[in-house]
């Protein structure tokens, strides 16, 4: 699979989810809510369900008139705004729940996962083998990165893209970060 496509016909993302997209896009709200129009979400709610291949045309339609450092900010929102396991403190702990979190903001089908695997005491690769684009995880990754990185670490936490893996931009399943502190 490569970004853009869902795995599934029928998959859902619920709308607290969509809604990172007006998010991300701050002052541009209005344009953000005409992008996911254009693309079947016609004012949407947090408790309603969405189809995900319109929710990723939306996507497509975002890269390809305003790029991905827009994706990667919309990417951002997504953590920004999750409420968090009081058990959650910790950087590999943070990282692991992502999956879950994917799992549980989604229904109807095979939606791919995050999966986190430790390299060392300093580096974490994180693979994430979904139809999102790549700019977007790399915002939702660097979030959490910030959010929860290890206590007493240098001041920086670095996510970078795994050039040497494979990548979603050049069709693969997954894309993958390396975190390091």
């Amino acid at each position: 699979m490569a970004e853009f496509k869902a795995y599934a016909p029928g998959v859902q993302v619920n709308g607290q989810t969509v809604l990172a997209i007006v998010d991300g896009m701050g002052a541009f709200k209005d344009r953000a809510y005409k992008i996911l129009q254009n693309n079947g979400i016609v004012d949407p709610i947090p408790d309603k369900w969405y189809n995900q291949q319109a929710w990723l045309d939306a996507f497509k339609e975002i890269s390809t008139s305003l790029g991905d450092n827009t994706l990667f900010m919309i990417g951002k929102k997504i953590p920004e705004n999750a409420k968090f396991p009081p058990d959650i403190d910790s950087l590999g702990k943070a990282l692991s729940a992502i999956d879950g979190a994917y799992h549980a903001n989604h229904r109807g089908g095979d939606i791919g996962n995050y999966k986190m695997v430790r390299s060392s005491e300093n580096l974490v690769k994180m693979v994430c083998n979904n139809p999102y684009p790549c700019a977007f995880d790399s915002g939702l990754v660097t979030a959490f990165v910030a959010k929860f990185k290890p206590k007493g670490s240098s001041r920086f936490a670095n996510v970078k893209h795994d050039d040497s893996e494979s990548c979603r931009k050049k069709g693969a399943d997954s894309c993958t970060y390396l975190i390091t502190w």
